[in-house]
């Protein structure tokens, strides 16, 4: 776990993301030996400090958790999807600037 963004697993993923207390949740699927993953993490956990109580952030290893990244067609990594209620609505591929990826997660809070 790095600062405010936890590590979850496909055991806890329906309960951390799908019925989640949070309005809103960003899932970061991705995997230790991914550039662009490594170079995104400090980011979200900077996005998470300053969206505070908006949004929860949670990563998925795709390599240790197989089942969450087959359900929701993660092809390529980083992977960013952003839950609403317990459904997905906006998704983010590839390591993308903070200010883009602030606006995206914005637009469903």
């Amino acid at each position: 776990m790095a600062g405010n963004v936890a590590e979850i697993t496909d055991a806890d993923f329906e309960d951390k993301v799908l019925k989640a207390s949070s309005p809103v949740v960003v899932v970061d699927f991705w995997a230790p030996w991914c550039g662009p993953c490594k170079s995104i993490a400090p980011v979200l956990d900077e996005i998470a400090k300053e969206l505070g109580g908006q949004v929860s952030i949670y990563k998925v290893n795709v390599d240790d958790n197989p089942k969450s990244p087959a359900q929701y067609s993660v092809r390529a990594i980083p992977n960013l999807i952003i839950f609403k209620g317990g459904a997905e609505v906006d998704r983010v591929v590839g390591a993308v600037p903070k200010d883009q990826l602030v606006a995206t997660i914005k637009k469903a809070i």
